[in-house]
């Protein structure tokens, strides 16, 4: 308590420290470029994490985790085999083909639960995705 009003009696000391304008416009430019640059761009997604486990032979089991940013009625989910913003309605119909998941020439097929779908390359190698 005493140093406040020790402050309030000195005549030129202010809260805020003198420093020109242009220092103050800078300072807020780049306080406003960081947390511009935190954020995604609407309809867009990044890869967060990636593990990958080769433990069991003959077999690969990839988890990711992808941070998108989407539209009004759009939901995360996979395009092309890249993470992507989709519609909702594909999502909650579970009808996982709906939104190309695959590469251009391998086949889409929903497994039978339809708790994903399995993506078919010419050579008879067969990807299976799960959704959570």
């Amino acid at each position: 308590m005493a140093s406040v009003s020790r402050l309030a009696r000195r005549k030129d000391a202010s809260r805020w420290p003198r420093m020109s304008s242009s220092f103050w416009a800078v300072l807020l430019l780049t306080a406003l470029l960081l947390l511009y640059c935190g954020q995604l761009a609407a309809g867009t997604c990044e890869i967060v994490t990636l593990d990958r486990d080769s433990s069991q032979p003959r077999r690969t089991i990839a988890r990711q985790t992808a941070r998108c940013a989407c539209k009004k009625g759009q939901i995360a989910g996979t395009t092309r085999a890249r993470p992507a913003c989709v519609d909702a309605g594909i999502v909650r119909k579970k009808q996982w083909c709906e939104m190309v998941p695959c590469l251009e020439d391998e086949g889409c097929d929903l497994l039978v639960n339809r708790s994903g779908w399995t993506c078919t390359q010419p050579g008879g190698r067969v990807k299976t995705t799960t959704a959570l």
